[in-house]
């Protein structure tokens, strides 16, 4: 069995770690990763043995790498192309008919918001998009949610198969303890709460500084990690809010693990996802979650966090109520360690990779 992954090469959050932990579980004779743009993602992959390959594209409009990717796929003797994102669909579509690979797709987001704010340009790239999505051989769903999701685009229920998304939960994953609340000028009675996440409209940041604004606690503090092109309008907006004094944008982290381990609860009040990493990523820490019902959140989340509707800002103010509670009775670690022991029995990145690689064989033999 020989298989390449595709993706764009430009992702610094869940999908970048969702491809990286998933390949290194594989053998590099049987399993390539091919990205069209160098960038983290590359760098990181080959710091950890994975095979990959670079096509150099130049901008997404350099159609050049079309016959790139054409002799690649050719010359490889690959069985099978498993794509990521909407950049890498749209080239797999393009390059279908002359190659005649069997194709994959494991779709990290809703192809209806991908290009949220986008414009005249975000509704022509959304058609696009969907034209690619609907001639895709198979689909990865990563949780049943977003299974009905992608049949309710026509997608038919036999081209759909849920696998849901694990990491790494060995030693050497966790958090090297070497950040310190003092560092980030946190105090050690504040409540802390934790939102790894891309600065983008479709992950709710705008509900999430209403609620902050509406308790009127100023030792609730909240962490923004991740970079993305709503930051200006997001500052702006923290500094309107008056809350500035609450929000403390982090940028892009290397230690995420230890993002979470000095925080009280992790945070997803995003509109759309499928079965987000970054809450497992808090599990793994014992860090109980809050987060919007999204994707697979409810089967992920189960009893050991918060789970609250999208664009409800009452809602999520009414979750970080309940969660100082909590910790004020001594019930909110408890709850962490709960969610933790749940989340490593459930998604585990071997989990993850031995349902992928036996969805593979499965749908190479059909």
């Amino acid at each position: 069995m020989r298989v390449v992954h595709l993706i764009s090469g430009g992702e610094t959050g869940g999908s970048k770690n969702h491809l990286l932990t998933l390949l290194s579980q594989f053998n590099k004779e049987e399993v390539s990763l091919l990205v069209m743009q160098k960038g983290a993602l590359y760098d990181e992959a080959i710091e950890s043995g994975i095979d990959v390959h670079l096509l150099d594209q130049s901008s997404r409009y350099d159609v050049r790498v079309i016959s790139k990717l054409k002799r690649f796929l050719k010359s490889g003797g690959y069985d099978l192309l498993h794509t990521h994102g909407p950049r890498a669909n749209l080239f797999g579509a393009l390059v279908k008919r002359s190659t005649n690979i069997p194709w994959i797709t494991t779709i990290h987001s809703d192809p209806k918001l991908d290009f949220l704010k986008g414009g005249i340009k975000g509704k022509v790239f959304t058609k696009i998009n969907l034209w690619a999505i609907s001639r895709i051989d198979h689909f990865f769903a990563v949780s049943e949610r977003f299974k009905e999701d992608l049949i309710s685009l026509g997608i038919s229920g036999d081209k759909i198969t849920t696998v849901y998304n694990g990491i790494d939960f060995s030693k050497g994953s966790y958090a090297k303890g070497d950040l310190t609340r003092k560092e980030l000028n946190l105090n050690n009675s504040d409540f802390v709460t934790a939102m790894v996440a891309r600065l983008h409209p479709i992950k709710g940041h705008e509900e999430v500084f209403q609620a902050v604004k509406s308790l009127q606690d100023p030792s609730f503090q909240l962490l923004l990690v991740g970079g993305g092109p709503e930051e200006d309008s997001l500052k702006s907006r923290v500094k309107e809010l008056e809350i500035e004094d609450q929000v403390h944008f982090l940028g892009f982290r290397s230690d995420v693990p230890d993002i979470y381990q000095i925080s009280d609860v992790g945070l997803l009040a995003s509109y759309s996802e499928s079965f987000p990493l970054a809450l497992l990523e808090a599990g793994r820490e014992d860090t109980p979650v809050i987060a919007t019902d999204v994707g697979g959140v409810q089967h992920m989340v189960s009893d050991y966090g918060w789970v609250v509707p999208i664009k409800d800002s009452e809602a999520l103010k009414s979750a970080f109520t309940k969660a100082i509670n909590k910790k004020e009775t001594g019930e909110l670690a408890p709850m962490g360690r709960q969610f933790h022991e749940y989340a490593s029995r459930n998604f585990s990145l071997e989990q993850l990779a031995e349902a992928t690689e036996k969805m593979y064989k499965t749908f190479l033999e059909a």
